[in-house]
């Protein structure tokens, strides 16, 4: 049985996010006895996954701040050096969908010393459907890419319009999927080449996903090339890219050619 105060900050947040994910499982499991579908089974997720996301946080790790999607926004994290940015649950309409495996839980830390900028130092994105989690503590290797035409993961509900133009330029293959942390992970997987997104996320949606791709040795950035600012009091991050590092160049290009409308 894992001993939590043993674990540093990688593999605690692997394990905190597989707590998540287990808790997800269990209300995805009872369900149907319940008569929990749509609207009711995402709620029911999200808030199962918060509750054991915060309790584990304020009982593990109870000096750090937390940035969760599913709290208000406790604004005391702006002076804080050490910031959990969570989403107990991305992809709730992946989720309520049976048996959907296109969703996840996402636990990222952001870290500050004095006089300097802080960072993301360590995520991890755990995709309890398909039993596996990714994290910073154990690095994916990215292994060389295995199709001919570059692959660029997009929402399956609302890709962006762009993003169509874009792979025309770049002979792309579209590849639709859910969760935004599903479809960073993809390119970590090698199920795509890049994902590509504009039109509105939050830090949650993003950190932990960037923080594990960042790790495997992907380039992750705003769509016009600026750095991803975390912990920030806006908590809106609209935009951003996750690819291999030699398609960097030509999607940033394009973007600030063509632009995101």
């Amino acid at each position: 049985m894992t001993d939590p105060t043993t674990l540093d900050d990688h593999a605690f947040a692997a394990w905190a996010a597989e707590q998540a994910g287990r808790v997800l499982l269990e209300v995805r499991e009872r369900a149907a006895a319940e008569g929990l579908e749509g609207k009711a089974l995402k709620d029911a997720g999200d808030a199962a996954a918060q509750d054991e996301l915060a309790r584990l946080l304020a009982e593990h790790r109870p000096s750090d701040s937390v940035l969760s999607e599913e709290a208000a926004d406790d604004k005391s994290r702006l002076e804080a050096a050490r910031v959990w940015i969570i989403d107990p649950l991305d992809g709730t309409r992946e989720f309520s969908e049976p048996p959907r495996d296109d969703w996840a839980v996402h636990v990222a830390l952001w870290e500050s010393t004095a006089g300097e900028a802080g960072d993301l130092t360590a995520g991890a994105v755990a995709q309890p459907a398909l039993g596996e989690t990714f994290t910073t503590g154990e690095p994916r290797t990215v292994p060389p890419r295995t199709s001919d035409r570059p692959r660029i993961a997009v929402s399956r509900s609302r890709p962006p319009a762009f993003v169509a133009a874009l792979a025309e330029e770049l002979d792309a293959e579209l590849v639709p999927m859910g969760s935004a942390g599903v479809k960073v992970m993809s390119v970590v997987r090698d199920l795509a080449d890049a994902y590509v997104h504009a039109g509105g996320q939050y830090q949650w949606d993003n950190a932990a996903p960037v923080a594990v791709a960042r790790a495997a040795g992907l380039h992750c950035s705003r769509v016009d090339g600026s750095p991803l600012v975390y912990n920030a009091d806006d908590t809106s991050l609209p935009d951003l890219i996750v690819c291999r590092p030699e398609l960097a160049e030509q999607i940033i290009d394009f973007v600030r050619r063509h632009g995101t409308d």
